[in-house]
């Protein structure tokens, strides 16, 4: 049984690093050297100390996830994140952590799988603006799904989202 937990574990762990890379705020800072020479090395770093307070402290509130990662970018990046991105990333950590508690693998690499296919390049443009690049499409999950046209983008990139009628 100890090899199913130390499986479990692991795929935790790569959930927590697939969030983490797909984070824009965070693939700016690294792209941009926001952490010094190694920032590189602090993201990398940063997954195994996400992974390792979550295992610290069993029982954490999603604003105490938000704020340890927000002190984090802000001390290692000299990031402060305010996209309101930082309440999705701990929403998504905090939930493999429950699948993690509850062994529930599957339920691990599925999330992990569809952060992965979600994760998009990430750019910053000189006026501190962000800029998205390739994402990998998805393909619609049914006659619901919203479809993107050409129209509803504008010329300096932004898209117009319309409601369902």
């Amino acid at each position: 049984m100890a090899g199913a937990g130390e499986d479990s574990r692991a795929l935790f762990g790569a959930g927590v690093r697939a969030a983490l890379e797909a984070w824009p705020a965070l693939q700016i800072a690294v792209e941009n050297s926001f952490g010094g020479v190694h920032s590189q090395e602090k993201a990398e770093w940063l997954g195994g100390a996400v992974e390792e307070y979550f295992f610290r402290n069993a029982n954490l509130e999603l604003d105490e996830v938000e704020d340890f990662l927000g002190e984090l970018m802000t001390n290692e990046f000299d990031t402060v994140v305010e996209d309101g991105s930082l309440p999705q990333v701990s929403q998504q950590l905090q939930t493999m952590f429950h699948h993690f508690q509850r062994g529930d693998g599957a339920a691990l690499k599925e999330m992990a799988s569809h952060i992965t296919q979600r994760k998009c390049k990430v750019t910053a443009t000189n006026d501190g603006a962000a800029t998205v690049g390739v994402c990998p499409q998805t393909e619609p999950s049914g006659p619901d799904s919203q479809t993107i046209k050409e129209e509803d983008i504008v010329e300096d990139g932004w898209t117009i989202v319309r409601r369902k009628k």
